[in-house]
């Protein structure tokens, strides 16, 4: 039973990276690059990975799907329980993993928000103050 939380864990806590990497591929990246360097980045971009176009499309649910398993992933991350499974198993290895763990996932959180606020505020931002 246990052996099965700790692994149902593992699945939720990589499936939340790559959403965010997903997130931040189809969304973020192209408008980072056209705010830096302009339409001919993106155009590149675009050309070499074709395939951004269709997942751009699906922003609301990248977005939604990736926004609720760092949500979960976190819960799941910081709850006090989960120190107890350090002290029982003792270790400096589950110290370790937890803070690689924790690192990881403030980076998919900083990921998610850099892809956040350029796929949805940016646009109405300079919408109304540009």
């Amino acid at each position: 039973m246990e052996k099965d939380k700790k692994s149902e864990s593992k699945v939720l806590s990589v499936l939340s990276l790559f959403t965010s990497a997903g997130t931040l591929l189809c969304c973020a990246l192209p408008v980072t690059l056209s705010v830096i360097a302009g339409g001919a980045a993106v155009g590149s971009l675009l050309s070499a990975f074709p395939w951004l176009v269709s997942v751009s499309r699906h922003k609301v649910w990248i977005f939604g799907i990736a926004g609720l398993l760092l949500v979960f992933n976190g819960a799941l991350l910081f709850r006090p329980q989960g120190k107890l499974a350090c002290a029982v198993t003792g270790g400096k290895g589950c110290e370790a993993a937890g803070r690689f763990n924790k690192t990881m996932w403030w980076s998919a959180a900083a990921i998610y928000a850099v892809g956040f606020f350029f796929a949805y505020l940016l646009g109405p931002l300079l919408a109304r103050y540009g």
